[in-house]
């Protein structure tokens, strides 16, 4: 799909040079199901190696179905890993008291459901907690293109995501801040920061 600026895909969504690395092979399903072929296991090493050769500070991934490949990626390299924009969430849990709360946006409400172990193991948390508020975008009109794999236009979508970002606030006032997992939710990122005042973080923010 041709990406928005704002999505990881995009080289104009950061401030500074970025270099991308296309695992032959990889597959959506097996970033979904965390599990790789011998093939494609030495293709993702490889791809590390490659990114190192060329001096990148970390290293992150264009889904968050890649947080499976976390642990493979990190145990393979010194550089920071960032799979997923999930690596980042001990940090904000750890920035609000035991009593507020964090929404995590996903783009399908069920989507992150067989992750719950991964999560708890590589981040060190519990998403069951009543901390956490997971909201699922696939309702918001236009945002279905995430699913089709097809281009999303984002000056349609941006309403709906906000007037979501809105609902939540209001039903879930101890929302602090919001955690943005799909990497094509970026491009929503600031309209939500002026609209609705909260701190949110995305997969750009963690590679910042």
């Amino acid at each position: 799909y041709p990406p928005a600026r704002g999505d990881v895909d995009h080289p104009g969504s950061y401030p500074y040079e970025v270099h991308y690395h296309m695992v032959k092979g990889l597959t959506f399903e097996m970033c979904q199901a965390g599990k790789l072929t011998p093939e494609v296991e030495t293709a993702f090493l490889q791809g590390i190696k490659d990114l190192e050769a060329k001096g990148v500070s970390v290293i992150t991934g264009d889904c968050g179905f890649m947080m499976w490949l976390q642990e493979l990626a990190r145990r393979n390299t010194k550089l920071p890993v960032i799979m997923s924009s999930l690596a980042t969430l001990p940090a904000i849990t750890a920035s609000y008291t035991r009593n507020e709360q964090v929404a995590i946006f996903t783009a399908n409400g069920q989507s992150l459901l067989g992750m719950e172990q991964l999560i708890k193991a590589e981040c060190g948390v519990d998403v069951k907690d009543k901390r956490y508020i997971f909201v699922g975008c696939e309702e918001v009109p236009g945002f279905e293109a995430v699913a089709l794999g097809q281009k999303v236009d984002v000056r349609k979508v941006t309403p709906g995501i906000v007037k979501k970002a809105q609902e939540i606030l209001t039903k879930h006032p101890q929302v602090r801040a919001i955690l943005m997992e799909c990497t094509e939710l970026p491009p929503y990122s600031d309209a939500v920061r002026h609209v609705c005042g909260v701190p949110v973080f995305d997969a750009i923010t963690a590679c910042d």
